[in-house]
């Protein structure tokens, strides 16, 4: 099937571009980064094996599309959860909502941070990037008392890397199912998301801060 055909089929323009970054993604859900291949993205969006390098330039600006849409659902979450309570609140709340996110798109979660898979310059993924750490860095700076769109200075900026890097963290040991000999919680990985980790948050960051 060549592209010429797909488009009969009714692809026009961005419908084949959307159709192979979906395809791109279920397969990344389904069988991770060791699976993934263009062949069988291009296969899935009903395409020439050509038609992935033709419209991102290979693998990285394909895969870095894909990444883009990770980024910005991560966005949309963690704005949603900082939207309301107080800023301890919201950050315990963003904090669930990054690990929930990267159970929900493991795939996506585990794409976002290989840099050396990825196209770093493709404004798609700068933009939805800064979307999240701004999300993030708006809550840190409500908790240090600072408004928003006020520069953090050296103190607030480590406390935004600590924040994302204890998230970051938990999301992993989380996936790779290391947290599940813990016996308080029973292994559980919604008691532990919900109770376990806004309790480390508390620990680490707000009771410091209180």
């Amino acid at each position: 099937m060549n592209e010429k055909n797909t488009t009969e089929r009714g692809y026009h323009h961005g419908h084949l571009r959307d159709a192979l970054i979906r395809a791109a993604d279920e397969l990344l859900a389904e069988r991770g980064l060791e699976g993934f291949t263009l062949r069988e993205t291009a296969r899935r969006a009903g395409v020439s094996p050509a038609a992935p390098s033709h419209h991102f330039g290979g693998t990285a600006g394909l895969l870095t599309e894909v990444a883009a849409l990770g980024y910005q659902e991560l966005a949309r979450r963690l704005m949603v959860a900082g939207e309301s309570g107080t800023p301890p609140d919201r950050l315990k709340a963003q904090g669930v909502g990054y690990v929930r996110f990267a159970l929900d798109f493991p795939g996506r979660f585990h794409l976002m941070f290989r840099h050396d898979m990825l196209q770093k310059d493709q404004p798609s993924l700068e933009q939805a990037t800064g979307q999240a750490w701004d999300a993030l860095e708006s809550t840190v700076l409500a908790i240090r008392g600072q408004p928003e769109g006020a520069e953090l200075d050296a103190e607030g900026e480590a406390m935004l890397i600590g924040i994302w890097s204890t998230a970051h963290g938990f999301a992993h040991l989380t996936l790779d199912k290391k947290l599940a000999r813990i016996d308080d919680c029973g292994g559980n990985e919604a008691d532990m998301l919900e109770s376990l980790f806004p309790a480390i948050i508390d620990t680490l960051w707000v009771k410091k801060l209180g």
